[in-house]
């Protein structure tokens, strides 16, 4: 990573494919984004005081690089800066002149506003003017200086998100050891007991964990489980993740088994397939999400000709006899 680029970045005049690359070393550490908030502290002072200095700037360059390894700041390799780039000089100077090193000291990590979404399915507009569907009881987190430092901390649950595009600012989301990064799309994420699932509607999305890497393109997916470190994508098979958005089961071919996870997803229900003969079979139909669990298993059931009953807490499926 070089000081130019961060510059650039700064300026908003980074292409999208170089806003990615600084986003993806700003999430790689902690000392990365301690050095580019420092970073951006001094431009942002440069700003203020850039007006005139007799000061010479190769020394003053020279005392504020040394001042800054005095602080055990983490800074990437620098390379000499072009001469387009002079004017950073001089606001080194200013900063130290100004002794904004202070200010530095007293650094605070960025805080995060908690977004929840409860017993109902809630809407959220993000300052960015992106969008974010919340499934019932999903949970997550965003910068609170959201327009600049566009990072979402995701807890648990369903939540589908239509990114604003802004190619200087790309969007991240953390979950867990995982992370999801894009410049403006729309996709779905899941996180719900150990498994991570993100599928894209639109747009392209790259997923990260470790040093493995996975660039998601419209109709594509990944499904993350627990202690399992190869992200592998394949082709979405159904609408069923859009539920919670449209209030439909849409079972285009779908077999038993996907319909069964989706329903206890939705439900929190316990549905057990307990006849091995079925579990290949498939379905045709349309169910409304809004309806009883047991008014949408009464159709599964007349349609396949199966039956259920109840066994405590849970629901068994099996074939009806003649």
């Amino acid at each position: 990573m070089t000081d130019e680029l961060l510059i650039k970045f700064l300026l908003n005049e980074t292409r999208e494919e170089e806003s990615i690359t600084v986003q993806t070393w700003l999430n790689a550490s902690a000392s990365n984004k301690d050095y580019f908030e420092q970073f951006e502290k001094i431009w942002n002072s440069s700003k203020k005081l850039s007006a005139n200095s007799p000061v010479d700037e190769n020394e003053a360059w020279r005392r504020f690089k040394q001042k800054a390894a005095q602080k055990n700041i983490n800074e990437p390799i620098v390379r000499p800066l072009k001469p387009a780039y002079k004017w950073l000089r001089v606001a080194a100077v200013l900063v130290l002149i100004a002794a904004a090193w202070s200010a530095y000291n007293l650094f605070v990590p960025v805080s995060y506003k908690s977004l929840t979404a409860g017993n109902a399915v809630t809407k959220e507009l993000l300052p960015d003017g992106s969008e974010l569907t919340l499934n019932k009881n999903a949970e997550l987190s965003y910068a609170s200086n959201f327009k600049r430092n566009r990072n979402v901390h995701f807890q648990k649950g369903e939540v589908f998100f239509n990114v604003a595009h802004d190619k200087s600012k790309p969007f991240v989301i953390e979950i867990d050891k995982v992370s999801v990064l894009v410049v403006g799309t729309s996709f779905n994420i899941k996180h719900l007991n150990e498994l991570t699932e993100v599928i894209v509607e639109t747009g392209i999305v790259k997923v990260s964990m470790g040093s493995e890497e996975i660039t998601l393109h419209k109709g594509e997916k990944v499904l993350i489980k627990k202690g399992v470190h190869d992200l592998v994508k394949e082709q979405n098979s159904d609408e069923l993740y859009n539920y919670y958005r449209t209030n439909k089961f849409v079972l285009n071919g779908t077999p038993l088994p996907r319909v069964v996870q989706i329903l206890n997803e939705a439900y929190h229900a316990q549905i057990i397939i307990n006849d091995p003969a079925i579990k290949k079979e498939t379905i045709f139909t349309t169910l409304k999400a809004d309806t009883t669990l047991e008014a949408n298993l009464t159709t599964i059931c007349s349609t396949m000709g199966l039956k259920f009953v109840r066994n405590e807490q849970r629901i068994l499926l099996s074939k009806q006899k003649k």
